[in-house]
C-alpha cells in the first residue's frame, strides 16, 4: 500500500519586487510526494538530481517527510532550479534550469497509486521513461496525473499535447488548472475541455480555478467546491497541495489500486464532493504559508475545525 511518485525535484528561487526572498525545495511531483509523506502515507519518489549541495538539501527534505528516494535518483550533473517571480497577488511565473532524465526501472515496491505530471511528462528524454513506467505500473496502480504545463519548457506544443493525450488515456484521476486548459485550447471553456478529457479515459477530472474553487467531473455528474476562505501568503505549491489532498482522500475511501478501478469509475457525486473538499482544505492551508509548505495531518485537523475556511 505504497505510492510511487515520478517527476522533477528542484530548488525554487523565489523573487518578489526584484528581490530574492528565499530558496525552497520544490518541483510539482516532489511536493506531492512530500505532501503524502507528511500525511503519513508511505511514498517512494523517483527523480533526477545531483549529489551536490542543493541535491543533498532535497534528499534530506524528502526523507524528513518519511519519503523514500528511489535508487538511481542521484545521477544528474547538477540539481535543477526554478526561478519563481511572484506578482502582487502572490501568483508565480516560472523560468527553469533543468535536465530531466531517467534510466532503468524504478527499484520500488509495487505501488497502489502512481502519480506523475508536470515537466516529467513532456521534457525529453526523461518523459519517454516516465511514460514507460506508467505503462508498467498501471496493472497494479491507480494512475494520477497533473499536467501542470510549463510553457517556458515546451518547444513543440503539438508534441507536448500528444504526450499529454497519451497519458490522459491511461490516467484514472486528472487534476488540471484552468490556466493549463487555456494553454491547451484558448477557444474553449475549461469545463468543455475537462468534459472531453473525462471521455478520453479518466474516472475523475478536476479543474482548479484559483479563488473560484474547483469543479470536478465523474461519470455520475459534476460538482463544484468553493475555495478556502484564508489569507493568502503566496500560491506556490497550491495545485500540488490540492493533488495531494485528492489522492489522500481517495486513498481513505479505499478507491486506489488497479483492483479498485471499477469502484473508482463508479464514484458518486457525494464521495467526489467529499474528496474535493479535502483537497481544497489541503490547498487552503498551504497558501497561508510561504513557499510550497504542505501540511501534516495534525495541521489539516486543526484547519478542518475552523468551519469558516470552507464555509
Amino acid at each position: 500500500m505504497r505510492a510511487l511518485v515520478i517527476g522533477e525535484a528542484l530548488i525554487d528561487i523565489v523573487e518578489r519586487d526584484g528581490n530574492v526572498t528565499g530558496e525552497y525545495v520544490g518541483g510539482s511531483p516532489l511536493n506531492v510526494a512530500v505532501g503524502l509523506g507528511r500525511l503519513g502515507r508511505p511514498v517512494d519518489f523517483l527523480t533526477h538530481i545531483a549529489a551536490d549541495a542543493r541535491g543533498t538539501r532535497i534528499r534530506q527534505y524528502v526523507e524528513a517527510a518519511g519519503v523514500q528516494l528511489v535508487s538511481g535518483s542521484l545521477t544528474a550533473d547538477r540539481t535543477p532550479t526554478a526561478r519563481a517571480v511572484l506578482d502582487a497577488d502572490g501568483r508565480a511565473t516560472y523560468s527553469f534550469d533543468i535536465d530531466w532524465q531517467l534510466s532503468g526501472t524504478a527499484e520500488a515496491a509495487t505501488p497502489v497509486v502512481l502519480h506523475t505530471g508536470s515537466i516529467a511528462t513532456v521534457l525529453e528524454p526523461g518523459c519517454l521513461a516516465t511514460s514507460a513506467l506508467v505503462d508498467a505500473y498501471r496493472t497494479s496502480a491507480t494512475i494520477t496525473f497533473d499536467p501542470n504545463i510549463r510553457p517556458a519548457l515546451i518547444d513543440d506544443a503539438d508534441a507536448a499535447r500528444t504526450r499529454i493525450d497519451r497519458l490522459l488515456e491511461r490516467a484514472d484521476v486528472v487534476k488540471v488548472s484552468d490556466e493549463d486548459l487555456h494553454w491547451w485550447d484558448p477557444t474553449r471553456t475549461p469545463e468543455d475541455i475537462a468534459a472531453a478529457w473525462l471521455g478520453a479515459g479518466p474516472s475523475v477530472v478536476v479543474v482548479t480555478e484559483g479563488a473560484r474553487g474547483a469543479v470536478a467531473m465523474c461519470g455520475a455528474g459534476t460538482v463544484r467546491v468553493p475555495a478556502g476562505n484564508v489569507q493568502v501568503v503566496d500560491t506556490v505549491g497550491a495545485g500540488d497541495a490540492f493533488m495531494t489532498g485528492l489522492i489522500d482522500a481517495l486513498w481513505s475511501l479505499d478507491l486506489l489500486g488497479a483492483d479498485r478501478r471499477a469502484r473508482l469509475g463508479a464514484i458518486d457525486t457525494d464521495a467526489l464532493t467529499s474528496a474535493v473538499r479535502a483537497a481544497t482544505l489541503t490547498a487552503a492551508v498551504t497558501v497561508t504559508r510561504a513557499g510550497a509548505d504542505l501540511p501534516d495531518r495534525a495541521s489539516l485537523r486543526r484547519a478542518a475545525e475552523s468551519s469558516d475556511i470552507l464555509g
